[in-house]
């Protein structure tokens, strides 16, 4: 059974109440989003225990992030996690949904770890159903309504399933958000790719695209580790 809370070097994510716990791929994700001095306002969408935005305050002290959440409980809990922290005074909660969700400014960054498994098999229970599955969210709606909410020069990164990438890469290229980099991840390299983490942006560039390995054998590879260094407890 995975434990209530998570502690990374800096801060706390307290999970009890959230049907999606702390997981690698997310803490990968967020090591590797975009910082750079014009990115100052962020939204996180989806943002669950407030993991995603826990870790961008901590890698980029300018910025200030909206986090919006759908499920009460996870709301509740991303409100304690962001109470707790280091950060308080740079992230606010919103219990709401995405479509209904009406910022009164346009953000430099969106950041998203959205429903993975779009018609797939639901379980029993509701609240994993609605942090697993696209119910309540679409990844055709993400990209409709992403792109309304950005600045003229603003990004977009989400993490997905790796079978997702092309249509990810689609709906981005139909509502004007090129892919300027695409970051496969396999476990080993031993093991088929299994996330993918996509970075958008409102101008076009030449996309780069990487690789990384989390584990060599039992260790983690140097790559994984140079990542979350910063916020592992032992790393």
């Amino acid at each position: 059974m995975p434990n209530s809370w998570f502690q990374f070097k800096q801060f706390r994510v307290q999970q009890d109440k959230c049907a999606m716990k702390v997981c690698t791929d997310a803490c990968l994700f967020g090591s590797q989003l975009p910082v750079d001095a014009n990115v100052k306002t962020v939204l996180d969408i989806g943002t669950g225990t407030g993991l995603l935005s826990l870790m961008y305050a901590q890698l980029n002290s300018n910025a200030t992030i909206d986090a919006v959440e759908l499920d009460t409980a996870a709301a509740e809990q991303a409100i304690e996690n962001v109470q707790a922290s280091p950060w308080s005074n740079r992230i606010k909660v919103y219990q709401t949904s995405i479509q209904e969700y009406k910022p009164q400014h346009q953000y430099d960054l969106i950041i998203s770890n959205p429903p993975f498994f779009e018609n797939d098999l639901q379980s029993d229970d509701t609240q994993r159903n609605l942090a697993l599955h696209s119910t309540a969210l679409t990844l055709e709606e993400l990209f409709k309504i992403s792109p309304q909410l950005l600045n003229a020069n603003g990004q977009f990164c989400l993490l997905l399933p790796y079978h997702r990438t092309a249509a990810a890469i689609k709906l981005g290229e139909e509502n004007g958000m090129y892919c300027i980099q695409q970051t496969t991840v396999h476990q080993t390299t031993k093991h088929a790719a299994f996330r993918i983490l996509l970075h958008f942006a409102t101008q076009p560039s030449p996309k780069r695209e990487m690789t990384i390995y989390i584990k060599d054998g039992q260790d983690y590879t140097n790559a994984f580790t140079d990542l979350l260094k910063p916020f592992y407890l032992y790393l």
